[in-house]
C-alpha cells in the first residue's frame, strides 16, 4: 500500500467527503501510560483537525486503536478515509483478522479470547459506515504527518506518565 498522500479532489465517485486520517499511538511500559493522537484532513479544503489524549495505564495496541477510532468519530458523515497507521497490528485486523474474529465469537486463532474486544467492536461499526482504504507507514521515517501524530501521542503519553 502507498505511503504517500495522492492529490486532493473534491468527492470520490460515491458522492462522499474524501479525507485523510493519520494516526498513532504511544505507551511508556505495556501496559503504562499511553497517548493516541490523531490528525484529519480534509482533501476539498486540506483543513486540519488534531486531536490527542490518553491513558494513566494502557497498552500500545490500545492506543493505536484508541486513535483510529477517535479520529473516525469526529466525522459527522460517511465518508472515503484514507487511513495512514504505522501500526500492523490495526491494519492487519482491519484487511483480515476482524471477519474471521467476528465469525469466531471473537476468538483468534489460538482460541483465546480477542485481546481489545471492546475497541476492536467499535471500530467493526465505524468500518461499517465509512470507506477505509489502508496504508501502511513505516513508523520514524520522516513522514511529515506520521512524525506529527507520533509527537502528539508522546505528548499525552507523558502527561498520563506525570498523573
Amino acid at each position: 500500500m502507498s505511503s504517500q498522500a495522492q492529490p486532493a479532489s473534491k468527492l470520490t465517485p460515491s458522492g462522499k467527503p474524501h479525507v485523510e486520517l493519520y494516526t498513532d499511538g504511544a505507551c511508556s511500559g505495556n501496559p503504562g501510560p499511553g497517548g493516541w493522537a490523531f490528525i484529519l484532513r480534509d482533501r476539498k479544503t486540506a483543513k486540519e483537525l488534531e486531536r490527542t489524549d490518553g491513558e494513566a495505564d494502557t497498552t500500545n495496541n490500545r492506543m493505536e486503536l484508541q486513535a483510529v477510532i477517535e479520529g473516525l468519530k469526529v466525522l459527522n458523515r460517511p465518508a472515503t478515509v484514507e487511513l495512514f497507521s504505522d501500526s500492523k497490528y490495526v491494519l492487519d485486523g482491519l484487511r483480515s483478522w476482524l471477519d474471521g474474529w467476528k465469525r469466531k465469537n471473537w476468538v483468534n486463532s489460538k482460541k483465546e479470547p480477542v485481546k481489545n474486544r471492546d475497541l476492536w467492536e467499535q471500530l467493526d461499526e465505524l468500518k461499517a459506515v465509512h470507506d477505509l482504504r489502508l496504508h501502511w507507514v513505516k513508523g520514524h521515517s520522516d513522514h511529515p504527518e506520521n512524525e506529527r501524530a507520533d509527537q502528539l501521542a508522546v505528548r499525552s503519553r507523558d502527561a498520563y506518565a506525570k498523573v
